[in-house]
């Protein structure tokens, strides 16, 4: 049976075969530590490091490469903003669709009185900047959005409303996770002030990579690390660098995933038509669409298609969501994300909470017969409730 992967959300695949040869190039070629030592596989891993910089830097707008902080993910970069900017007493204000990588945290830190308000959205969870001044308080510190939704594919208004927050003084914090790799983004352009992404989705490169991009009027003096320890710099002194990238490097980064992360961006760079054929081609829209059409079925999609990513997810009347799943995947080889995508918020706004839906997520590798797979199984599906029970 051939395997329908439409679980890129959570993970993408396959990857470009550029990526697992650059991991193994990395190990063969350039097996030491990078700034802990000048022999030569040492020295070959720091430029490797450095070159991953600069593909990071450049892809996201950037024209400091060491305003790239690595990570091992999204999670990780959130938390390290999160935890190393706000102070007791500070108001946080969030869409209504974060993922728990911010409202885990957030809730951790309400035991220091930071307190976090929800962003007034419409039915499908897009911000209306029109409604955000009312919610600013004096002790307003930070904006949260979730650029792209991974639970419905909502596309945020980033740029206006981080100028609404800028005009306050108050940096905004991208969640990219979803975003980086399907959507172009610019930092400065879009007023991001830390964006936090992962490796392993749309910039398809390995699980364990990730970082943040520190916007370039970001005084990262003011953010503490998340960590401390060795960073191969100022080694004669027991106190934490001040200065980047190391300040929030500690330890060994993962110089074998970061290798496979620049060669899944770079094969975006050269790819980039595939992706937009994937979008401004239709092919998207025309899925989104048939699913839509479908009876008894129930899609959790934004309102206006220009604000969708290539993320939605759906329920179908009188069957289970769990049952639905494991079905696609046993009888149809197509393999979804079924539940609340940790992302409970998210699901309580849209009113799918505590079912939670199945999830469907393309990837530039998804092939029109692959979205008419998808197409007849859901509507087999909805059309046979009774009976696959």
């Amino acid at each position: 049976m051939t395997v329908i992967y439409m679980d890129n959300a959570a993970t993408s695949w396959p990857k470009p075969a550029e990526v697992s040869a650059a991991m193994i190039k990395t190990m063969e070629e350039a097996g030491g530590n990078a700034g802990r030592g000048g022999h030569r596989f040492a020295v070959a891993a720091g430029e490797i490091l450095y070159q991953v910089r600069e593909t990071v830097a450049a892809f996201f707008g950037s024209d400091d490469p060491f305003r790239v902080t690595f990570t091992a993910n999204a999670t990780e970069s959130i938390n390290l903003i999160l935890k190393g900017y706000l102070k007791q007493g500070d108001h946080v204000l969030v869409s209504p669709l974060e993922h728990n990588a911010v409202m885990r945290p957030l809730q951790f830190l309400s035991q220091q009185n930071i307190q976090w308000s929800v962003l007034p959205a419409g039915k499908d969870g897009r911000i209306n900047p029109a409604l955000i001044e009312p919610m600013i308080r004096q002790n307003t510190r930070l904006f949260v959005i979730c650029h792209e939704s991974n639970v419905n594919g909502v596309i945020q208004p980033l740029h206006e409303i981080s100028e609404i927050a800028h005009s306050y003084q108050i940096p905004v914090l991208a969640d990219c996770s979803q975003s980086a790799g399907s959507i172009p983004i610019a930092i400065d352009c879009e007023g991001i002030d830390f964006l936090a992404f992962t490796g392993h989705k749309s910039l398809l490169g390995p699980v364990g990579t990730g970082g943040i991009v520190w916007g370039s009027h970001v005084d990262v003096n003011q953010i503490f690390p998340l960590k401390q320890g060795g960073t191969g710099s100022a080694s004669d002194r027991y106190v934490q660098p001040d200065f980047l990238p190391d300040k929030f490097e500690s330890g060994t980064l993962n110089t074998v995933g970061l290798a496979g992360l620049k060669a899944g961006i770079d094969w975006i760079n050269r790819n980039q038509q595939n992706l937009v054929y994937l979008k401004k081609g239709e092919l998207f829209r025309e899925f989104l669409n048939e699913i839509r059409s479908i009876r008894r079925v129930h899609v959790f999609c934004a309102e206006k298609i220009e604000n969708q990513g290539f993320v939605f997810s759906l329920t179908i009347d009188g069957i289970d969501n769990g049952f639905a799943a494991q079905w696609l995947d046993e009888e149809k080889g197509i393999l979804s994300r079924v539940g609340l995508h940790c992302a409970p918020l998210a699901h309580r706004f849209l009113h799918s909470f505590p079912a939670g839906t199945i999830r469907f997520a393309a990837s530039p590798f998804t092939t029109s017969q692959d979205f008419e797979a998808c197409i007849e199984a859901v509507k087999i599906l909805a059309e046979n409730t009774t009976t696959l029970h």
